[in-house]
């Protein structure tokens, strides 16, 4: 497995308020990663990071090796990292359905007929067939949520991030999240208060807390699940 992107001695602070100090993680190719920890953590901050949405105080990012440095060197890893947002609605902005899933890859650059093509094959995985027309915003939120992970399903990203994606799901529309997680995905970093949920789709589980972000072992991803905390 190889090392997508490393952020490496990382500090972050909002106005008055440390977060991060010295912060190291990586993203590895085929690792499914999950991440969890009290509010205001910093997870969604994290995921921010590592696409250039939020920048560091100090500390380097690499990405296949090689340190990022400006915001252009950062388009390469927006290509191959997709983010699913905590709220679709920061996600979904065209009129209808077909038109959000295929904005991402038109602006690749990608012809019409490839376009057409990835759309088809994501609506068929979310079971979202006949869809297409449909106005984004008068969908519930179970169907936006499927919705803003097509979005970023149609770009093919080589990694995903996905910040608390079963908001909003009713039973059987998470159990189909779940199923595309399991046997469709291979590298991805979740984020979520649902251990259960992380537990059955992550092979590594981190908790962030007061900026320590620690590997959890089995025995503390119980305590976690029964307690809410580790210490």
């Amino acid at each position: 497995m190889k090392t997508l992107l490393r952020l490496e001695e990382i500090d972050f602070s909002y106005p008055g308020r440390p977060l991060f100090k010295g912060l190291n993680f990586s993203l590895i190719e085929g690792k499914r990663i999950g991440l969890s920890g009290p509010n205001g953590s910093g997870k969604s901050t994290l995921l921010r990071l590592i696409l250039g949405l939020e920048k560091p105080s100090s500390g380097k990012i690499y990405f296949r090796g090689r340190e990022i440095q400006t915001e252009r060197d950062f388009y390469q890893i927006r290509r191959e990292i997709g983010l699913l947002f905590q709220d679709p609605e920061d996600q979904l902005f065209c009129p209808t359905v077909v038109e959000d899933l295929a904005f991402g890859p038109l602006n690749l650059g990608l012809s019409r007929e490839e376009v057409a093509r990835r759309v088809k094959e994501v609506l068929s995985l979310l079971g979202l067939e006949g869809f297409e027309e449909k106005i984004t915003y008068r969908l519930s939120g179970g169907e936006k949520r499927l919705v803003a992970l097509g979005t970023v399903l149609t770009m093919r990203p080589r990694f995903l991030l996905l910040d608390e994606p079963t908001g909003d799901l009713d039973w059987k529309n998470f159990q189909k999240l779940v199923s595309i997680l399991k046997h469709h995905l291979s590298s991805y970093l979740i984020v979520s208060h649902d251990f259960e949920f992380l537990e059955t789709l992550c092979e590594e589980i981190y908790w962030l807390e007061e900026g320590h972000l620690s590997l959890l072992s089995k025995g503390e991803r119980r305590s976690v699940y029964i307690t809410g905390s580790i210490f």
